[in-house]
């Protein structure tokens, strides 16, 4: 498999769009000042440039952060939003393709009192288990990106990804939020909550009686019908996010809770439903 340099809280792009005089990047007293990463500096496939701790507070923000999470950063750089995270509480991971950088960060979390609340790893990212991970934070080419898709499809309902600055072509984000109103460059983040697979029939039972739901599922997007007596009554608005469903057909409001082979929920707040996947 071919290997991509994918610094932390970087930027996966062009050299020809950096500017053409890259700001210094200070090294600290904890690494003795032995190794500075210049912003613009030129990797296997991508280039580095950090994320402004304004953008990781939004990022943290969107992941809606648990005690129990576990947050891997894919890149992670010099380790600020791992050490980050892990100032809210939150177990981090950090992978990072570039030694020296590795090394930097570890020195940052020992200076910023963090060390034993995080793993910083060397290794590449598409080789590398986060399969555990309940949050992922990235800042990547789109074709990288996509990539990973696939992975990040696979891994549980309900994980969280969030992104600086680069979409998931048509994966569309659940969730868009930016520094500034007039920011420009680098300053736009990203969430998609991971669906839960729910395309296929379901047998619907409760108290309007046997019926069979068919949905069609493209990422959080559903289209379906409802099955009654010979009559199909088509859905609207339906999504997922996570593991909540949520559909209208027939003037009345489906919400349920994916476990499963099951659906469990309520028919406008009041009437229980649920429904057992249909086994082919």
């Amino acid at each position: 498999m071919k290997r991509h340099l994918v610094t932390g809280l970087c930027c996966a792009f062009l050299v020809s769009f950096l500017p053409t005089a890259p700001m210094q990047v200070h090294a600290t007293e904890a690494d003795g000042g032995a190794y500075k990463p210049t912003v613009g500096q030129v990797g296997k496939d991508v280039v580095w440039v950090p994320t402004s701790q304004d953008l990781i507070d939004i990022m943290l923000d969107m992941a809606e952060l648990k005690p129990d999470d576990k947050l891997v950063d894919l890149g992670a750089g010099d380790g600020r939003t791992v050490i980050s995270a892990a100032k809210r509480g939150v177990a981090a991971r950090g992978i990072e393709y570039n030694p020296d950088l590795v090394a930097l960060s570890r020195s940052i979390a020992i200076q910023e009192g963090v060390a034993d609340q995080v793993t910083l790893d060397h290794g590449d990212i598409f080789e590398s288990d986060f399969s555990d991970a309940t949050v992922v934070t990235l800042f990547l080419l789109p074709k990288l990106n996509l990539r990973l898709r696939p992975i990040l499809l696979d891994m549980p309902a309900g994980t969280r990804v969030i992104s600086n600055s680069f979409l998931m072509d048509d994966w569309q984000p659940d969730e868009t939020r930016k520094t500034s109103e007039d920011c420009s460059g680098h300053c736009i983040a990203y969430k998609w909550v991971v669906p839960a697979k729910v395309s296929g029939a379901w047998r619907v039972h409760g108290e309007q009686g046997e019926q069979t739901l068919i949905l069609d599922q493209e990422f959080q997007r559903l289209n379906g019908e409802l099955h009654k007596d010979g009559r199909a009554s088509p859905l609207t608005d339906a999504i997922i996010k996570g593991t909540q469903l949520s559909f209208h057909v027939d003037g009345k409001q489906y919400e349920a809770e994916v476990i499963g082979e099951q659906l469990q929920g309520t028919i406008d707040g009041e009437h229980a439903w649920k429904a057992s996947k249909v086994q082919s």
